[in-house]
């Protein structure tokens, strides 16, 4: 299969997830700013969302610019990918209506974890079939970033029953940590281009 087949059905899956999150905002019928208070929850936890979503879909678009062939186990690893980002409008929702109850701060952690999770996968079975020696491989040596993202997200999802503005900041820092493009794969885009 080619690349740009998968990479194209992960556009089209993104924007639905993207379109499906933008369709749970709710507009206000009372004309006033005051009105605004009511939704503000949804709208950041809609935001917060959107920029985490962007962020797989930017590492995507990068990532697949590295990959020389796509395989069964490529193709499966990246629907693992989109399955656990398709449950992150559903989580957004229920924070959003929910801003300052434990269960859904929790949940929300959990649904950022997950596409993490699934991220590393990805990641790992694409530089098993291409070789420690790919470009990828070779662009993304240690993962800093790629490690203590998990460990923020269980620590938020932990500190969600304590203290759910704290687990908010949290998932908050790590998209701050990500909405920056990897620099060693775009470095690695340049030299390979």
């Amino acid at each position: 299969m080619q690349k740009d087949r998968l990479a194209a059905f992960s556009d089209g899956v993104i924007a639905v997830i993207i379109t499906i999150m933008v369709l749970d905002l709710k507009i206000p019928h009372d004309p006033s700013l005051n009105a605004l208070k009511a939704v503000f929850p949804t709208f950041v936890s809609y935001i917060l969302s959107f920029i985490y979503v962007a962020i797989y879909w930017n590492n995507h678009h990068h990532f697949f610019h590295l990959v020389t062939r796509v395989n069964g186990a490529i193709l499966w690893a990246n629907m693992h990918l989109l399955f656990w980002l398709s449950l992150i409008p559903f989580a957004t929702g229920w924070l959003g209506e929910n801003d300052t109850a434990s269960w859904p701060a929790a949940i929300y952690g959990v649904a950022l974890l997950m596409p993490a999770i699934a991220w590393y996968g990805l990641q790992t079975v694409i530089i098993r079939t291409q070789g420690p020696g790919s470009a990828l491989a070779q662009a993304l040596g240690p993962d800093l970033k790629g490690k203590i993202s998990p460990l923020l997200y269980l620590t938020g999802i932990g500190l969600a029953f304590a203290y759910v503005w704290l687990a908010d900041a949290i998932y908050a820092l790590v998209a701050l940590m990500w909405i920056i493009p990897d620099r060693r794969v775009e470095d690695a885009i340049s030299r390979a281009g």
